[in-house]
């Protein structure tokens, strides 16, 4: 079986290129948020399952997802009046 370690380090590159790739969809602070959202929950239940608590994983992912699409479009927002 594999360690955490090798299994996130498998996983990190394929979900690090989803957050960039999909990170972009979306014009709207709702749509960034909801994207950021079902990122970090597909991320978090993916880890939450291999430490045996996929739900709470998820849960929290998606939490720490919408704030991650929230904070982009925010920053998104603030380039485009300041140029």
């Amino acid at each position: 079986m594999k360690s955490l370690n090798q299994t996130l380090r498998h996983l990190g590159i394929p979900l690090l290129a989803s957050a960039v790739i999909l990170g972009g969809c979306g014009t709207t602070t709702g749509s960034r948020t909801a994207t950021g959202a079902a990122m970090g929950a597909a991320g978090g239940a993916v880890i939450g399952s291999m430490s045996g608590s996929a739900g709470s994983g998820a849960l929290i992912g998606a939490g720490a997802g919408a704030l991650g699409g929230y904070f982009y479009d925010q920053q998104q927002k603030n380039q485009i009046h300041s140029h």
